[in-house]
């Protein structure tokens, strides 16, 4: 089947046709939002202090067995398990709430050849923010030490 061109053009100018401008005078430019503009905005997120812990634990799931391992380390230190390295770089937690959640820098290698396989932090309230990459393991962070 064989279109023709001008009813061609006719599909291809729909949708830009069908957008509407909206001009902003050149007063309102740069200014300020009015109230009403303002109070349709969402409220400012609250600024959170964090304190850096002693250490955190991590919870690592090896996918091809089923096992779940919860390592608890100190900051700095590297612990292995299953064909992982893990190094604790930092774990800090809210001041107003420790208990409440935690990000974890972590370093995490493969036993065999050393080849970093995750760097960066974890978040214990949204592990899929920042997930590990891995076919055989699964690493998130649960908490931080006592502060």
């Amino acid at each position: 089947m064989r279109i023709g061109f001008p009813i061609l053009l006719l599909f291809l100018a729909g949708p830009s046709a069908a957008q509407e401008w909206i001009t902003v005078p050149e007063e309102q430019r740069g200014a300020e939002p009015s109230a009403e503009a303002q109070a349709d905005l969402p409220p400012e997120a609250p600024q959170v202090t964090a304190v850096s812990a002693p250490g955190g634990v991590v919870r690592v799931l090896d996918k091809i067995n089923g096992t779940l391992t919860d390592l608890e380390l100190r900051n700095g230190e590297t612990r292995e398990v299953g064909l992982l390295t893990i190094t604790m770089g930092d774990c800090r937690a809210p001041s107003d709430n420790p208990a409440g959640d935690a990000f974890a820098l972590v370093s995490i290698r493969t036993t065999q050849d050393e080849a970093a396989v995750f760097e960066g932090w974890l978040i214990a309230s949204a592990p899929a923010l920042n997930a590990m990459d891995h076919p055989r393991y699964d690493v998130w962070a649960l908490r931080c030490l006592d502060v």
